[in-house]
């Protein structure tokens, strides 16, 4: 059995197939959702607008080179990433027929429906580092930090409300005012 790859190299290689016959290739991340049903959709999402995005915002801790976005909601594959991968790459070594990637002549749903799950709570992780409070949403590419904890939730909110501003909340698979889960990572204790 293929060893499983990594979710920012499916997130590459659905683009890729989505956009081989596309003059400006360019896809939505809709479009990357409903080519990897295995995945996640928030993590789909993640990867794409966060971390595989050249030109995401400079918080962002980590970026790969593979996608640019060019408008509101839509992304182009950068030059170097225009090659598309083999299919058995997509269905990481299993068998290609009857997979989302395979059916390359198939035309995607339209952008802009509606994400079936609605979730009414984000996950927010917060950690102590070199004297600083760091959250970070687990869903959302978004974190965000201070020096203590209630100024963190302030940021934390600005930042959310910042990131979620002109979305479609139904789309993202949120409800339109969601709920904040926050868990607290203390550091060990030492006797």
């Amino acid at each position: 059995m293929a060893p499983k790859e990594s979710v920012q190299k499916q997130v590459l290689a659905a683009a890729q197939r989505l956009c081989e016959r596309r003059d400006d290739w360019t896809f939505t991340p809709a479009e990357v959702v409903r080519w990897l049903p295995g995945v996640s959709a928030a993590t789909v999402r993640t990867e794409v607008t966060g971390r595989c995005c050249v030109n995401a915002p400079a918080h962002h801790a980590r970026r790969w080179p593979y996608f640019r976005r060019v408008a509101r909601g839509r992304y182009r594959i950068e030059p170097a990433f225009r090659q598309p991968p083999p299919v058995a790459s997509i269905a990481q070594g299993g068998r290609a027929t009857g997979h989302p990637a395979a059916r390359v002549a198939e035309a995607a749903p339209p952008y802009g429906e509606g994400h079936p799950q609605v979730r009414d709570k984000l996950h927010v992780a917060v950690r102590d580092s070199e004297g600083l409070y760091v959250a970070e949403c687990l869903e959302l590419a978004v974190v965000t930090q201070s020096g203590s904890f209630d100024a963190l939730l302030v940021n934390l909110r600005e930042a959310l409300t910042l990131h979620l501003e002109g979305e479609d909340s139904a789309w993202l698979g949120l409800s339109p005012a969601p709920r904040l889960l926050v868990s607290y990572e203390a550091p060990p204790v030492v006797p």
